[in-house]
């Protein structure tokens, strides 16, 4: 009896220490730098308004019935995404960044959900993410099909065919320069995807520069600069959006 206490007491140990490791490396996550922390400031375009669990870039000028919710990739700091998202909401859509547990969207899943209840005048509603943060969006989508018309894959794409035969507008961009999110990976996963899903390729983009964040291990230098990379991920997102009042 004794023995199989101590090994009890032994398993247990290994399984907290496990536990805590895990969270320690989850919330090692990449950190926003000086840009990303700019553009979480209101300006004369886009008011950014800190919600409870996600933050919400609303353009100045007019009011929108269409608004994008985008999941952070995996170990990121949300806040890293402002300044593509920013630019998304300066054209005149309504965006909102959302929180996710362990800087893991995995265990956010319906971190959406929240926005959605408090914004019912948006009435077209995309979700997207990058990289796992793109997976989890989809993952959303498979069971919210009643509320979402389209996901954006920022060099991500879903883990599953549920959506294959869905009308679910799909949008995936990615870097030439990608380390991680490589062409190879982004062709496997058109199976994936409905026919009607677009792919767009950034040239000499990379994977982190869809946020801002600094480099990230594994990934390929890029050679355009983050802004470029930005503009032409706003230019793609902008024109999914609009397609989704037409």
């Amino acid at each position: 009896m004794k023995i199989f206490k101590r090994v009890l007491l032994g398993l247990v140990i290994v399984l907290v220490v496990g536990m805590l490791g895990f969270v320690v490396w989850a919330e090692d996550a990449y950190q926003p730098n000086a840009v990303a922390l700019q553009a979480l400031q209101s300006d004369a375009q886009v008011t950014v308004t800190q919600q409870n669990g996600f933050i919400t870039f609303e353009p100045v000028a007019q009011r929108t019935t269409t608004g994008f919710i985008f999941y952070p990739g995996g170990r990121v700091d949300y806040r890293a995404y402002a300044p593509v998202l920013h630019e998304i909401a300066a054209r005149g859509y309504f965006v909102a960044l959302v929180h996710v547990n362990l800087n893991l969207a995995f265990f956010d899943v319906n971190a959406a959900d929240k926005v959605i209840s408090q914004f019912p005048e948006i009435t077209q509603w995309a979700v997207g993410g990058h990289s796992l943060g793109g997976v989890a969006a989809a993952l959303y989508t498979n069971t919210h099909q009643d509320k979402i018309r389209a996901i954006a894959f920022l060099a991500s794409y879903p883990a599953d065919n549920k959506l294959k035969n869905s009308n679910v507008l799909m949008l995936s961009l990615h870097g030439s320069n990608d380390g991680l999110a490589t062409d190879a990976k982004i062709d496997a996963a058109k199976v994936l995807m409905p026919a009607h899903s677009q792919f767009v390729t950034i040239d000499g983009g990379n994977h982190g520069q869809f946020g801002s964040y600094g480099p990230q291990a594994g990934d390929n230098l890029a050679t355009i600069s983050p802004e470029e990379q930005w503009t032409q991920t706003a230019d793609a997102m902008v024109s999914l959006l609009a397609s989704l009042v037409k």
